[in-house]
């Protein structure tokens, strides 16, 4: 999505300040997604990518991001969701002074829970848990709230550690952003938060995966990707050496684990008990 707020130039004057944009078109059919990404990309070639395949599903598009990001830094916002511009520009900014001393392998920042009807959004904040404005490891996460976790819609990975650990989330398969927050966080020495709000969540659509009627009906979705969450990781060796991450680590499986024993429990029948 490219956001041109009042105020600032167009974006053909401003500096290229990302190598590029990925648009990733899964196999649409029902709308002008592949016409509206190749006007992006036509329009801004030096930023702009469109990248079309066959339907594989959220975990193959994150995929096919992966595989053809050129960037520092690898960053997913889902088709729904959007991010505060004026909050990217600055994390980017940082971005490039972190580069000069050598990076991070992480950079995290606030998310929006946007929900359909709601009076008021609910903001999820990370500086009771992280310090503030400066590199650290694991061994300085404070205390995570019971409902602060570390979701996709906050993280920017270093594109060449996602390579590395050889991240690669299932097709047609709903709920993989939990992959993708959980099996890369042993490979994450260094850390950066931002305490500022970046990411817009969009709840509340009946179509949504997280709908509870949708999770219903998919639950074995959940459980599929709840068991690849435990057997992403050998928490015990994890736990010897960074032992607050472990912790973390235990605490997000058993999250996952609640929710599906609760959604069972609602959905009822004999096979679900």
């Amino acid at each position: 999505v490219i956001l041109e707020p009042e105020g600032m130039e167009p974006m053909e004057k401003r500096e290229a300040t990302v190598e590029k944009i990925l648009i990733v078109d899964d196999g649409s059919t029902k709308d002008r997604t592949p016409q509206i990404a190749d006007a992006y990309a036509a329009r801004y070639p030096e930023i702009i990518r469109a990248v079309h395949q066959e339907n594989g599903g959220h975990g193959e598009a994150v995929n096919a991001g992966l595989r053809n990001a050129t960037g520092r830094y690898y960053k997913v916002v889902d088709s729904d969701d959007w991010v505060n511009t004026k909050s990217l520009i600055r994390i980017m900014e940082k971005m490039k002074e972190l580069e000069e001393s050598g990076g991070v392998d992480m950079l995290l920042a606030n998310f929006v829970y946007d929900k359909v009807g709601a009076k008021h959004k609910k903001l999820m904040r990370f500086k009771n848990a992280f310090p503030v404005n400066e590199v650290f490891g694991w061994e300085r996460m404070g205390h995570l709230h019971e409902t602060q976790y570390i979701l996709m819609h906050n993280i920017f990975y270093r594109t060449q550690m996602l390579k590395d650990c050889h991240l690669e989330l299932p097709k047609h398969t709903f709920y993989v952003d939990n992959l993708f927050a959980y099996c890369p966080l042993p490979y994450v020495r260094n850390i950066f938060y931002m305490d500022i709000d970046l990411y817009q969540y969009y709840l509340g659509r009946d179509d949504q995966s997280v709908n509870e009627q949708m999770l219903k009906k998919r639950i074995d979705q959940q459980m599929k990707v709840t068991r690849m969450v435990i057997a992403g990781a050998d928490l015990t060796k994890i736990k010897e050496k960074e032992p607050k991450l472990a912790s973390y680590m235990y605490r997000n499986i058993s999250i996952m684990m609640a929710i599906s024993s609760i959604h069972l429990l609602l959905i009822g029948n004999e096979e679900a008990l």
